[in-house]
């Protein structure tokens, strides 16, 4: 049997469709749908108009760049989609009510809306540290990296035992509950422990109460000594899992943490201490001893102090880099280094790839020699 083509349709009916893949940079998106997850988390959903594939290792984070009472703002937040359905991604955002962009987003951003985001990139993925055993343990809104590897490893039917240990303040705070329930009882390896820290009047509950200790721990996960240890959270949290392992004496190269955010104050204090010093020292300098920093779109250049970033070197000349943490990890500040030798010192906010190419974040770049810059 021969397959024709109807008569009345021409070759030029066909619209091709070019698919583009998702790689780290700055990337144009639209608002597509926006969940309530609880009573103050919501779920933001994500499209190109133009169809790309999003690819991204689970785990991994991208940041914002808005545009909040007239002033750019940069916040980074984890994935909580997978790759696994690849046409779009969502981000999972709890409303502080001292936050600015928290808010901003829970009160304004709406379907239609279009922004610009930076990313993915992020080293605390499921990727990188492959294993047939795992321990996802979240508290709060640090359940969205878990939640993205959880779904990558449902979807492809991965076979990985999954202990995944959630802790939420009441059984109303707990995000995703109904997904993660389907879950657990569609796979056998899938393990869910839910602990709320308290229960308020009228709400049934059933799991476990107060805080994950040792006790709880040893009933969810006996074995927890030989599995790979994700965890994500309030400082506080992290800081109690991590002294909890290493109690236990737990090979703590198998633990991984994430967290990001707005630059700690302390971390402003000290870097404005350290440019201080910094101005002190370069006063002191002789034009030899200065390293000459050339930004080649804008046609201009300045001479800093050894030991001065990129991104102060942009300042001093009132460049505008975009930067949202400072420490190397949103991988907002990136810029091509066309020619001279530089040092980076990141947390994780660039890529093998875009390091091999000659990219460098700004904030926690200094130049060993005369560079040029294409910014």
């Amino acid at each position: 049997m021969t397959n024709t083509i109807p008569a009345t349709v021409g070759s030029d009916s066909f619209i091709p469709v070019n698919t583009q893949t998702w790689v780290n940079g700055r990337h144009n998106v639209r608002c597509v749908k926006v969940i309530h997850e609880t009573w103050d988390v919501c779920t933001f959903c994500f499209m190109s108009e133009q169809p790309v594939m999003y690819f991204f290792k689970p785990g991994q984070f991208v940041t914002l760049e808005l545009e909040i009472e007239g002033q750019m703002v940069m916040r980074s937040y984890t994935i909580s989609s997978s790759p696994s359905v690849p046409y779009s991604f969502s981000i999972t955002v709890k409303k502080d009510p001292n936050g600015q962009v928290s808010s901003w987003l829970h009160e304004n951003l709406k379907e239609g809306d279009e922004l610009a985001v930076h990313g993915p990139v992020g080293l605390f993925n499921c990727i990188d540290f492959p294993a047939r055993k795992v321990l996802l343990l979240s508290g709060g809104v640090g359940i969205t990296p878990m939640m993205s590897m959880a779904r990558w490893w449902f979807d492809t039917n991965a076979d990985v035992d999954i202990a995944f240990v959630h802790s939420a303040r009441t059984p109303k705070d707990i995000i995703f509950q109904r997904e993660l329930d389907h879950m657990a009882s569609r796979v056998s390896n899938f393990g869910l422990h839910l602990i709320c820290e308290k229960i308020e009047n009228g709400q049934a509950w059933h799991g476990y109460r107060g805080y994950l200790d040792q006790a709880k721990l040893e009933l969810i996960a006996p074995d927890f000594l030989e599995r790979e240890v994700f965890c994500c959270g309030p400082t506080p949290y992290m800081n109690a899992i991590k002294k909890l392992l290493q109690d236990n004496g737990f090979d703590m190269s198998h633990y991984h943490e994430e967290s990001f955010g707005a630059t700690p104050v302390e971390i402003e204090e000290e870097a404005f201490e350290n440019a201080e010093i910094a101005q002190e020292e370069a006063e002191a300098l002789t034009q030899e001893d200065m390293i000459r920093v050339e930004f080649a779109s804008k046609g201009m250049s300045i001479h800093i102090a050894p030991g001065d970033t990129l991104h102060t070197a942009a300042a001093k000349l009132d460049l505008l880099i975009p930067k949202a943490c400072g420490m190397g990890i949103c991988g907002t500040c990136k810029v091509l280094v066309k020619e001279g030798e530089t040092v980076m010192e990141h947390n994780g906010g660039i890529t093998d790839d875009d390091v091999a190419n000659g990219y460098v974040l700004s904030c926690c770049t200094t130049a060993t020699t005369d560079v040029v810059i294409d910014f």
